[in-house]
């Protein structure tokens, strides 16, 4: 059966209702209700149809809420901050009242924010413990609260990464120097240097092999001044 031809063209002329999936998944967590949510995705739906300040009798008309529940759904909703009402000018100059979803979207935008900030300092926890258990397994034993206030301090006092501190761990491990002061010497050169990712590391690293083996070619037997240069010969960050 062939639907009614008006029908159809306004069918695809309204305008498309979109609700966000991060606002569909995350509504409760913000303190809304199922009802309260719907309250709100009705306003808005209002709005795209031209009435701005729906009443709560045209309100529960769509709902399977009673009026006395519509109104009281929309004095939460103002008090929790997620509605608000503002002045609007109509077309003829006259102002009106108009429901404003505005501050749902901000409280959105606030929580996931938040949220970010919240997994990034899980994510930081996590690999700083990582680090901490790593460290344990190469020295195969439980650190000393002084080496463990010396970690704390490259990751808070320097700045570096859990990932470099480890790479300067594995760079003691692979020059069988595997202590505490050769690691603070390779992440204080690290830091003179403006070290700060693994591959700036490994960039240096083969900068400190080009310049030892160009003096080692530009001498000949046990040069005394060979043995004093700054850097040790690293083995630079090699998986």
């Amino acid at each position: 059966m062939m639907m009614n031809h008006e029908l159809l063209v306004q069918l695809y002329m309204d305008k498309p209702f979109i609700v966000p999936s991060m606002l569909m998944t995350s509504y409760k967590k913000i303190g809304m209700t199922e009802t309260q949510f719907m309250v709100l995705m009705h306003i808005q739906q209002f709005s795209q149809e031209g009435n701005f300040f729906p009443t709560p009798n045209e309100l529960q008309a769509r709902m399977s809420i009673d009026e006395k529940e519509c109104t009281n759904q929309l004095k939460e909703l103002l008090k929790k901050g997620f509605l608000s009402i503002e002045e609007r000018q109509e077309e003829d100059g006259r102002l009106s009242e108009a429901f404003s979803v505005k501050p749902l979207y901000e409280k959105m935008v606030l929580f996931l924010n938040n949220s970010l900030l919240d997994s990034g300092k899980k994510t930081k926890q996590i690999e700083e413990g990582q680090l901490f258990r790593r460290f344990e397994e190469e020295f195969s034993r439980p650190l000393s609260p002084m080496e463990m206030e010396m970690i704390s301090m490259w990751l808070d006092d320097d700045g570096h990464t859990p990932q470099v501190i480890e790479a300067a761990l594995r760079e003691s491990v692979v020059s069988s120097k595997l202590n505490f002061r050769y690691i603070d010497r390779i992440l204080f050169d690290w830091k003179n240097n403006g070290i700060k990712t693994l591959q700036q590391a490994r960039e240096h690293g083969e900068r400190i092999r080009h310049h030892q083996l160009k003096k080692t070619n530009q001498y000949t037997g046990d040069d005394k001044s060979e043995k004093k240069t700054r850097h040790p010969h690293y083995n630079w960050l090699k998986n």
